[in-house]
């Protein structure tokens, strides 16, 4: 089966999180979560997002961005930001890739989308004028595509 990989860097709201775990969860992608971490596992809003799914779910916690991209020697690491050019679906994503998000409230900063691992930055389209979608649709649009570009193996 196929390996995916997202990475959320710095999350601060739990609901974000624990909907991430149920994307894990329902696609196969491993989830990385990038400390520190603005919220604690016990937080009735990440419980209730993530449902039952935790246990369903591959993730791992990371001390720094670093050490998360450390474990994934070979991935590609496409960094998804509103300042990008190259648009999420032009993107031919292959086995071991990896889709970093920032954090909510600021997205990515500029020493993370110009770490030497970052192999593109890229954007999901959007209506002019407007800040950036929620960052759990962000990574559903991105990992969906990715997914299906694999061929949603492991999917029924």
């Amino acid at each position: 089966m196929p390996e995916l990989h997202v990475i959320f860097d710095n999350p601060v709201i739990p609901s974000n999180t624990g909907n991430a775990i149920r994307l894990a969860a329902v696609t196969g992608a491993r989830l990385h979560l990038v400390e520190p971490l603005g919220f604690n596992f016990d937080d009735k809003h990440l419980k209730r997002a993530g449902l039952d799914y935790h246990d369903l779910a591959d993730m791992t916690i990371y001390p720094d961005l670093d050490a998360c991209l450390a474990a994934l020697p070979g991935s590609r690491v496409f960094a998804f930001t509103t300042q990008a050019t190259t648009h999420y679906h032009r993107v031919d994503y292959r086995d071991g890739d990896a889709l970093l998000f920032g954090t909510e409230p600021t997205g990515l900063p500029e020493e993370h989308l110009a770490h030497p691992r970052i192999t593109d930055q890229l954007r999901i389209p959007m209506v002019p004028a407007r800040r950036s979608m929620n960052l759990a649709n962000s990574a559903a649009v991105a990992t969906f595509e990715a997914w299906r570009q694999l061929g949603f193996v492991g999917g029924v």
